[in-house]
């Protein structure tokens, strides 16, 4: 088992303790995180990497809900991939984050976790309010005889790689400046609705994709892959409503190329590779099909 869900006073099973153990959110696994978990992995092993669900501030602000880059599942798979050996998902009470600094560290890392090393980032702050820093967890580490490393900012473009950064780039519908923070393509997953059909009728089918509960790029048509049914399809997909057909609400629609078959109710993962135009309206179906075919071709041509 290499992810382990947790209250804050529960340990984990054999295997997590006595390693080097590193905190944060983690929401996307950019670049940055991936450098952690290098740094973590050079300390010492197994490299435990820790997050929360749900996110602290919605514990703290409970109207304060924005949609994250990924799933606790999706995260825990990445941090994985990127070099952890194991994951734990502490769940966020209001009695966890209610700890002084100072008892975060004793009663989690230390004796919870059983750290033999700490490895945050430059910007790390932890305990109640915040009031933690890495000053606060050098002292504590030092006393407890644990070794700690700072790992310096991870910088893209003259600033550090951030999960506020991707934010911003996909609500620009920037998915390749997003991409190049990430170290990969940014991607959400749902299950396959019924829709209204419409795109069948003039001959491009459409799955609609719905329960997607992460961040959805900038209104927009993109060229994707599709991972549905065990097989990955090069796609495009509009992000946003239908104005065409007198339609605002906010949706995702993905052609798969190529494919001819029924993925109503399946599950389906979509990664954004290139933006490929606004959401506009069009005078009529004629003039509509006319874009979706050059859609199409613009699409298979940032796929290649």
């Amino acid at each position: 088992m290499s992810i382990a869900h947790l209250e804050w006073h529960e340990y984990p099973p054999p295997g997590f303790a006595g390693g080097a153990v590193s905190v944060g959110n983690f929401d996307g696994v950019h670049r940055g995180h991936a450098a952690l978990v290098r740094a973590a992995r050079e300390t010492a092993r197994p490299a435990v990497l820790v997050t929360f669900d749900p996110p602290p501030h919605e514990v703290l602000h409970a109207h304060a809900h924005r949609p994250p880059l990924t799933t606790i599942a999706d995260r825990a798979e990445l941090l994985l991939a990127a070099g952890a050996d194991r994951v734990v998902v502490l769940k966020a009470s209001a009695a966890l984050l209610a700890l002084s600094p100072e008892a975060f560290f004793e009663d989690v890392i230390a004796r919870q976790l059983g750290a033999k090393a700490v490895v945050e980032g430059f910007n790390f702050r932890f305990g109640r309010g915040r009031a933690g820093s890495n000053d606060t967890l050098r002292a504590l580490c030092r006393d407890a005889g644990l070794a700690f490393t700072e790992v310096p900012e991870y910088a893209d473009g003259g600033a550090a790689v951030s999960s506020s950064r991707v934010r911003s780039a996909l609500d620009a519908g920037d998915v390749a400046r997003a991409a190049q923070l990430l170290g990969r393509s940014y991607r959400i997953a749902g299950t396959v609705i019924a829709g209204a059909r419409r795109g069948r009728t003039i001959g491009f089918p459409t799955a609609n994709l719905g329960d997607v509960p992460t961040l959805l790029p900038a209104n927009g048509v993109y060229a994707v892959r599709a991972l549905v049914g065990g097989a990955v399809w090069p796609a495009a997909a509009n992000v946003g409503p239908n104005p065409t057909f007198g339609e605002d609400a906010r949706k995702i629609e993905v052609h798969l190329l190529g494919f001819s078959g029924d993925v109503y109710g399946k599950p389906m993962r979509v990664e954004f590779v290139a933006r490929l135009r606004d959401t506009r309206p069009f005078a009529g179906v004629a003039e509509l099909t006319a874009q979706l075919q050059k859609d199409i071709a613009d699409a298979q041509n940032a796929l290649q």
